[in-house]
């Protein structure tokens, strides 16, 4: 209803709440409006759930395209207007800013969970009912998947080759995952470091440079124990390879430094001319001198190099880098050791860097310095390569998910099988906990179950089984015990999946179902949405249109400044 909308008082005096065209929806319009919008959100990204999920093509504003699966990056690109189905993107970037994997489940989930709830409103069940029965049903979820999981040894690389593996399953390189996997686990625990109270493993991962370059095939992507820049040698006079590296990281420019406040200089005679320019040259090889005497044969400047400076590096064949990133130089002296040196005067042979290679390679048609080879780097690289640039944006995508997954896994080694098995182990869970319920809580419970079972309901389909016939040979195993029965996409069967090497992060499963239920519950709570119109300016300039005119701010009939008149329709 339009609320230029007039509520009357008792007197029956018209009173103007909200500005001209502010729309208000009430009670269930509202909240069916909502439920709507929300489920249309996880019907988008249903059909690209599991390895046998399909892809999306999205395209902009530009034509840019891009081809996912990846529930995040679907939602992120496609321009989402209703507030209700934002909600619902939130959850999906909320999970993988904090576990990387499991997007397109939660936003299924939260879906489900809307779905079922509106079930229960058509039986005139209210919504706070509703929102207690998941609230508990989400708090018992979580103490089951607890009870479920698996500890396991940071140590066991089979078994985290396994993991990567799983999340790779689902997208475009899944035939690649073998190398990738491997790439993966080597990078994540080259830089995992132990926190020395806690004695647990810490995983920064931007430690891990992620390079991609469109050209040979996803098997040429490579794990390099060390950094590698998008940069070239600066000077053609310099090597283009150095062995045994001695690297000077500095954070000053190789440069005559202006003055910092305007100055001139009064020159009379060329003689004071060429003395100016000797002098500098001077002061650029004495920069260059101290850099030798330190023992340094490569330079990585994240400032600019003069054209003098260079020559001189040049001449004592030193492999220099200039105008570095900044995160790069961070980068740079965990991988090598070395230390960022701010004033070149204090630059000593303890603050170099070492690393067995430096040398300028070309990738397709650009030259990149690779510095490799470091002893026990902090800091490593993964360059990826492959066909097209778009597979090469999907590896992209796919390895984020899986460094994601190992940081999980690494920080809090516990784990579950895949392929539905815990949502459905917990939701026959839950339906036998149910009856300890009074009230109609008990038949929130029972749908918060239903919706759980959705996802591996979800997986059965885009494998083109059988949903019901699936479904009741899944609980039928699972009541005999077998506690990781799930759906093996590949073989479109029914099967042991921690057998089948389908493993995830227990953290994963916890988060969407947080998030999932979280959401759900808080589009619940809204029976009342009063949406504004953009502003626009009044027509010619001053009061808008006709009425008393005139006076700034007060359009139609006057009025106070901003409700925009009394319009009677």
């Amino acid at each position: 209803m339009s609320m230029g909308s007039i509520q009357t008082t008792a007197g029956g005096v018209p009173v103007v709440i909200l500005k001209e065209g502010t729309k208000e929806n009430r009670g269930k319009e509202a909240q069916r409006n909502n439920l709507t919008a929300a489920k249309i959100v996880a019907e988008v990204v249903k059909s690209s759930l599991g390895p046998r999920g399909m892809d999306k093509m999205l395209v902009d504003t530009l034509g840019d395209v891009t081809i996912t699966n990846d529930g995040a990056t679907v939602l992120k690109e496609i321009d989402v207007q209703h507030p209700a189905a934002k909600m619902i993107v939130e959850v999906a970037k909320s999970v993988d800013n904090e576990v990387g994997d499991g997007t397109t489940s939660s936003v299924i989930f939260a879906g489900a969970l809307l779905e079922k709830a509106e079930e229960l409103l058509d039986k005139n069940v209210h919504p706070s009912v509703i929102i207690d029965g998941y609230s508990a049903a989400s708090e018992e979820a979580l103490k089951v998947l607890q009870k479920l999981a698996i500890k396991i040894k940071t140590d066991d690389k089979d078994l985290l080759i396994k993991i990567a593996n799983t999340s790779m399953a689902s997208k475009l390189v899944s035939e690649d995952s073998p190398v990738l996997s491997k790439i993966v686990v080597d990078a994540t625990r080259q830089i995992a470091e132990t926190n020395e109270k806690t004695k647990c493993l810490k995983v920064d991962l931007d430690n891990i440079k992620v390079e991609k370059k469109a050209g040979g095939s996803i098997y040429d992507t490579e794990l390099i124990k060390g950094i590698v820049l998008d940069k070239e040698v600066v000077h053609g006079g310099m090597p283009k390879q150095i062995s045994k590296a001695k690297i000077a990281l500095i954070n000053s420019a190789l440069e005559i430094e202006k003055t910092e406040i305007s100055a001139e200089i009064r020159i009379n005679d060329p003689q004071q001319m060429h003395m100016f320019l000797e002098e500098e040259n001077k002061m650029l090889k004495a920069m260059v001198e101290k850099i030798k005497s330190s023992g340094a044969n490569v330079l990585l400047c994240q400032k600019g190099i003069d054209d003098i400076a260079q020559h001189y590096l040049a001449k004592e064949s030193i492999l220099a880098v200039r105008r570095v990133k900044e995160s790069d130089m961070y980068k740079l002296s965990k991988a090598t050791g070395g230390r960022i040196v701010n004033n070149i005067d204090d630059l000593s042979s303890k603050d170099l860097g070492s690393a067995d290679l430096v040398q300028e390679r070309k990738v397709e048609t650009d030259k990149w310095v690779f510095i490799e080879g470091c002893r026990n780097p902090k800091a490593v690289t993964i360059l990826i390569r492959g066909g097209s640039q778009r597979v090469v944006d999907e590896a992209d995508r796919s390895l984020h998910d899986a460094l994601m997954v190992m940081k999980d896994v690494l920080e809090k080694p516990a784990i579950v099988a895949g392929g539905g098995a815990p949502e459905a182990y917990i939701a026959n869970h839950l339906r036998s906990w149910s009856s300890n319920l009074e009230g109609r809580e008990q038949l929130a419970v029972l749908k918060y179950a239903e919706a759980l079972e959705t996802l591996p309901i979800c997986l059965a389909e885009n494998a083109g089984m059988d949903p019901i016939d699936t479904m009741a040979e899944l609980r039928a195993k699972q009541g005999k015990g077998s506690k990781w029965t799930g759906i093996n996409v590949r073989s479109t069967t029914v099967a042991d999946m921690y057998k089948q090497n389908v493993i995830e992060p227990a953290v994963i499963k916890e988060q969407i179902i947080k998030s999932a239920s979280e959401a759900a519950c808080m589009i619940l709570r809204i029976d009342d949405v009063i949406a504004a119109t953009k502003s626009k300016a009044p027509p010619g300039g001053m009061g808008g249109a006709g009425g008393m005119g005139g006076m700034p701010g007060m359009g139609g009939m006057g009025g106070m400044p901003g409700m925009g008149g009394m319009d009677m329709d």
